[in-house]
């Protein structure tokens, strides 16, 4: 990505506001980007696959552990919730599926862009399929189908209208997936990152890593892009450059600037996940239970008196 910085030439027509701001902020100035230590790499692999030794040791050996965001996400939030798997497909929950591959599609749309298009696409692409996301849209009922259509449409237009267009020089990629394997295979990380911009240039930092977000900022959206920060500094061994999570709703950028501390950090939170996990799992102890503002929506919420006590305090 060249260099586009804020003392650049006036805002093009084409752009509006928000959208020339966006791709400033995005891309940053190439004189300011770090270089890394090639070694840095191997030194957070060493310490991940060091800090959970102790737990792969206690798995089955047949057992391979799958650590995505969403577990580590779980597992540092509410342990006994963590292992309730209830999760069945919404309209609210949809939407932003929806809404992802609609855009993943924009980005090589050779017709005319309108988004509702887009979306009778993506639901059309999604729906043609064999896993429960696609029987859960072959059951729905007209009217639901109606409303995530809807949802979905608003969140493509505001994507649309906020972002500036994606050149390919960019080097635009969407639902990237991004993997590691760690002590022998026994643990894998793993996830889909919504929006790559970019690329290293040698040691020298480059690569954006977006997450597009509905609905309230939470403090575990940055902690997941810096997973997927982590799993990509493993996989390229030059760090990216900057995260971003962008909320839709709100015409919102969140970035945070990628550091050795921040991998670190993250090295930490990893370990720390797998470690519960893996006693979640062989039952070595007690879940532990953390009221927060999910509790709502918990199916252990009847029987779990701290969940209880919080949800009565947002009633007030």
């Amino acid at each position: 990505m060249e260099a586009n910085t804020a003392s650049s030439a006036a805002p093009s027509p084409a752009l509006n506001p928000e959208q020339h701001e966006l791709a400033i902020r995005l891309r940053g100035d190439r004189s300011e980007r770090p270089a890394y230590d090639a070694e840095l790499r191997h030194h957070l692999r060493a310490a991940l696959e060091h800090g959970i030794a102790d737990a792969v040791a206690e798995l089955p050996a047949s057992r391979v552990l799958v650590v995505s965001k969403n577990r580590l996400s779980g597992v540092h939030a509410c342990e006994a919730r963590y292992l309730v798997d209830d999760f069945e497909w919404s309209v609210p929950a949809a939407r932003g599926k929806v809404a992802h591959k609609a855009i993943e599609l924009l980005l090589n749309w050779r017709r005319e862009i309108v988004p509702l298009a887009l979306v009778d696409e993506a639901l059309a692409r999604l729906e043609d399929g064999e896993d429960d996301f696609a029987r859960w849209l072959q059951g729905l009922r007209e009217v639901e189908r109606s409303e995530l259509r809807a949802e979905a449409n608003d969140r493509v237009t505001k994507f649309l209208e906020c972002w500036p267009p994606l050149p390919r020089s960019w080097r635009p990629v969407t639902e990237a997936s991004v993997r590691q394997d760690l002590a022998g295979d026994r643990v894998i990380l793993r996830g889909k990152v919504d929006l790559t911009l970019g690329a290293p240039d040698g040691l020298v930092a480059g690569k954006v890593l977006v997450d597009l977000k509905t609905g309230t900022a939470k403090p575990a959206h940055l902690d997941d892009l810096r997973f997927y920060a982590l799993v990509e500094t493993l996989r390229l061994g030059t760090p990216p450059l900057r995260l971003g999570t962008y909320y839709l709703d709100q015409g919102r950028l969140l970035p945070e600037d990628v550091s050795e501390g921040l991998l670190d950090s993250t090295v930490a939170r990893v370990v720390a996940g797998v470690n519960k996990m893996v006693e979640l799992e062989r039952k070595l102890r007690e879940p532990v239970r953390r009221a927060g503002p999910m509790c709502r929506w918990c199916p252990l919420l009847d029987e779990c008196a701290d969940g209880r006590a919080r949800q009565a305090d947002y009633e007030v």
